[in-house]
């Protein structure tokens, strides 16, 4: 089984893009949360909502706090009051007292039966934290390790050809035609399965950067033609993009079919395609 290229989650905008998902599903005001390394201890590092740094940087260790009894558990943990809560530890107390923080939820984020990221949502009020909460915070969570795991396999899918290449030690690696193509639409399919919004531009950019460095050589546009496919690619129908370049629609009609037949297709979807291929969008 290939494995995939593994994601760095330190400061990672997905984690970003999901504690603020959290803030919006749970209502609750305060987010933290971080990545799970290999000795399996969280290291905080983003905050959302915090009055003081006071979590900023803190390292939990598996089955300590709340967060490593997620961990440890491998599953959401919850405390209505955490300053006294019998069900945790309490080894972090300094840390969480300058916020004032009292009911609060952690929420393991595992992909491949490992636990990468555990991201938290607390309140300073003591209450209940009801079904419905636990519930949009799964969802979040959940979205997370779909993003992670679409990204990972894009990195491995990217990182797959270049090892082929370098492996054959000075014999040129042989292409099937056409896969070039077949991989770049199917990793714009992932990309545009992806929730959350930095993670599929990221991705995109990934495309990007595979279809550059399999660019089809000789193949010029003139300004014009590369507008009228970046309004094509932004999926405009002639008169949007005439309207948005100030042409008449025949003339971004003539402008398209001009591009088309310098780039060898036949319909619009193939000439953003392999513009994109020649690294000119």
């Amino acid at each position: 089984m290939t494995q995939r290229c593994k994601l760095a989650l330190a400061n990672s905008p997905l984690v970003t893009g999901a504690l603020r998902q959290l803030t919006t599903a749970t209502g609750l005001p305060v987010v933290f949360g971080g990545p799970v390394g290999g000795d399996r201890a969280l290291l905080i590092d983003q905050l959302g909502g915090t009055r003081t740094r006071s979590l900023q940087h803190l390292r939990v260790d598996t089955g300590a706090g709340l967060g490593g009894k997620a961990v440890a558990l491998e599953r959401p943990s919850t405390v209505v009051d955490y300053l006294h809560a019998r069900g945790i530890t309490h080894k972090y107390d300094r840390a969480v007292e300058p916020e004032q923080l009292r009911a609060m939820l952690a929420i393991p984020v595992r992909v491949d039966a490992a636990t990468r990221a555990v991201l938290y949502a607390a309140t300073r009020e003591q209450t209940l934290l009801g079904d419905r909460t636990l519930r949009a915070a799964a969802g979040v969570a959940a979205r997370l390790e779909r993003d992670i795991e679409v990204e990972e396999e894009v990195r491995r899918r990217v990182a797959a050809p270049q090892q082929v290449a370098g492996s054959g030690r000075g014999t040129a690696a042989r292409q099937v035609p056409g896969d070039s193509d077949d991989l770049h639409a199917e990793l714009l399919d992932i990309a545009g399965r992806t929730s959350d919004e930095d993670s599929r531009n990221r991705l995109l950019e990934l495309c990007d950067r595979w279809r550059g460095q399999h660019a089809e050589p000789g193949v010029e546009l003139t300004p014009r033609e590369v507008d009228v496919l970046r309004c094509v690619a932004d999926g405009h129908t002639n008169d949007e993009a005439a309207a948005h370049l100030e042409l008449l629609p025949n003339t971004v009609k003539s402008y398209l079919k001009h591009a088309m037949r310098k780039l060898g297709v036949t319909n619009r979807i193939q000439a953003v395609n392999r513009a994109r291929s020649a690294g000119l969008l």
